[in-house]
């Protein structure tokens, strides 16, 4: 089973949108067209959060319209910036699954769960996706397991980033160390790239198709590296083969003096 990760797409209604200098419609579609030009081979899509800057229906339907190229399901979920009435109103699609458990071959199941706290641009598990996290594994433990959130659910090591992760990581990471099945974290938000072992499970997240974080900065800061994507490989004995590739050459400058957004 192979994934592809698209996050924090950043997308407008507006086609000319643009996100700290970023046409993050253009540096969406240079992904997508990079991924075709890869040519590799993948089973789903999963797109975990910020979808959209503007809130707005059309730029979750420029989403779906822009991954309607591939035949393969996405799998998405909202991140902070997300408005979910419109996430729901574009819907049914004929890729876009929205489902909070599936079980993906015969070996693992990927849970993705719902981190946003209306208004805020930190993350909160409410009771409820505690214990439908809990449940979902309990009901299959002899399935590894990929738990997907937009949030960080660990310092990523930036101090203004990190006051924006999940909050009650805690309570996560207390369901999450019940189950050794559970082999792999992967989540979006941190527009940067990350690997880390908490706990013994791998912590992953992935560039964003716009504009990027400087990764270990104190206060608010872009990074000059390119958009990016990632592909993980769910191996049936519990392995996560992933890489993340980004754009080549230097098309989508951001503006370095910005403050914040």
């Amino acid at each position: 089973m192979v994934l592809l990760q698209i996050t924090d797409t950043h997308l407008f209604a507006n086609e000319a949108g643009s996100l700290l200098g970023v046409a993050t419609k253009d540096s969406f579609h240079a992904v997508l067209d990079a991924v075709d030009d890869a040519a590799r081979p993948f089973d789903a899509i999963v797109a975990t959060g910020d979808i959209s800057q503007d809130h707005s229906e059309d730029s979750y339907l420029r989403f779906i319209r822009g991954i309607a190229r591939w035949p393969q399901p996405c799998f998405w979920l909202p991140g902070n910036h997300d408005f979910q009435p419109n996430m729901a109103s574009v819907l049914p699609a004929p890729t876009i699954k929205p489902c909070h458990q599936v079980l993906a071959g015969d070996h693992w199941q990927v849970i993705l769960l719902d981190s946003q706290v209306q208004g805020v641009p930190h993350g909160e598990l409410r009771e409820e996706q505690l214990t439908m996290l809990d449940e979902a594994l309990a009901a299959h433990p002899d399935r590894h397991a990929l738990v997907l959130l937009h949030h960080h659910p660990l310092e990523a090591g930036s101090t203004w980033l990190d006051q924006h992760k999940l909050h009650n990581a805690s309570a996560f990471w207390k369901v999450v160390d019940q189950y050794p099945q559970v082999k792999t974290v992967l989540c979006g938000h941190i527009h940067q790239e990350l690997d880390r072992i908490h706990n013994g499970v791998r912590v992953l997240a992935t560039p964003s198709t716009c504009i990027q974080f400087l990764p270990d900065s104190s206060d608010f800061a872009l990074d000059s590296q390119n958009p990016g994507w990632r592909y993980l490989e769910l191996t049936k004995d519990g392995d996560v083969v992933t890489s993340v590739y980004r754009l080549d050459g230097k098309d989508f400058v951001p503006e370095f003096d910005s403050g914040g957004y």
